[in-house]
């Protein structure tokens, strides 16, 4: 498609990722970022990605950063939200950015569980508004999920998918706008019965995060659990969930096990603990295990499609 002005609301975790990956599929991108910090570190964290993959620093140009709204997004044909995921935060965004843009701009939300419904609700042309869920980090995990909103057209989500296909984005259509849409809810549905296996004593964080990467783990990136199902056979599927099923978690709210941790400061790597202990060289060795890998895969990828 045609080259666009594509605004992103937010340069942290996830915006500057997203600016990134826009502009180097060739788009014009600016970035609106509050934090003067931020701000200031938007080069350097650009560099870090250029240097992982390789690619050409000069496209760099293509992205202006802004410190006001208005200016970031004036005459930008789509805009994408990456603010803190707080509800009331991204409707007030969203009501500012209806005053600058032309009604024709599409704007997108990249929360990970807020329906882009509500996001929208109250604003006068409901039909551009669109769910657009990049998985962390953007630039490196192809999945973007593109939510249909309860008044989203039927334009705003082709147009959507084919900028992001081109961008060599892997887009999905999420037909109903509900809280997680469909990878967090997976996702999220794994780690309730993972926290119940560790806080019934089952086995430890350790040995359960063993089963996962060297069992099933191993072929999800090969093979979905329909796909799978359907490999060896609705039959025995059926068998295993007459026996299995009713003995699943159940939970409606956190598991106490969670709460507990967080209550003590057991945080997770950033503070040395959490389901299990991190020394800073543990940590950095796993982000650098997952970095690589990720970018490996996306350089094949880009190899693929050349």
């Amino acid at each position: 498609m045609d080259k666009s002005k594509i605004a992103i609301i937010g340069g942290g975790l996830m915006g500057h990722g997203m600016a990134y990956l826009f502009a180097m599929a060739g788009h014009e991108v600016s970035v609106y970022e509050l934090s003067a910090e931020l701000r200031a570190s938007l080069p350097q964290r650009w560099q870090v990605i250029i240097d992982l993959l390789g690619d050409d620093p000069k496209k760099l140009a293509k992205i202006s950063v802004h410190e006001r709204l208005p200016s970031a997004a004036k005459d930008a044909q789509f805009v994408f939200e990456a603010a803190p995921e707080k509800l009331g935060l991204k409707q007030l965004l969203f009501a500012e950015l209806e005053t600058v843009v032309s009604p024709e701009t599409i704007l997108a939300s990249n929360s990970s569980a807020i329906p882009s419904t509500e996001i929208g609700r109250k604003l006068k042309h409901r039909d551009r508004v669109v769910g657009t869920h990049f998985w962390n980090p953007p630039h490196l995990v192809p999945l973007v999920e593109v939510i249909q909103t309860e008044w989203t057209s039927t334009a705003t989500i082709f147009e959507t998918m084919e900028l992001l296909r081109a961008a060599g984005k892997k887009p999905v259509h999420v037909r109903k706008d509900i809280p997680g849409f469909v990878g967090n809810r997976l996702q999220h549905a794994l780690k309730r019965e993972a926290m119940a296996l560790v806080a019934a004593g089952v086995c430890d964080a350790e040995t359960l995060d063993t089963v996962v990467k060297e069992g099933f783990g191993a072929r999800l990136a090969v093979l979905g659990p329909m796909e799978q199902s359907d490999l060896v056979g609705l039959d025995l599927t059926l068998d295993i969930s007459e026996v299995l099923v009713q003995h699943l978690d159940r939970s409606d709210a956190p598991n106490p096990l969670l709460r507990k941790l967080v209550a003590e400061g057991k945080l997770g790597m950033k503070s040395g603990e959490g389901f299990r202990r991190w020394t800073p060289q543990q940590a950095e060795q796993v982000r650098e295990r997952l970095r690589n890998y990720l970018a490996a895969q996306a350089k094949a990828r880009a190899l693929a499609n050349k």
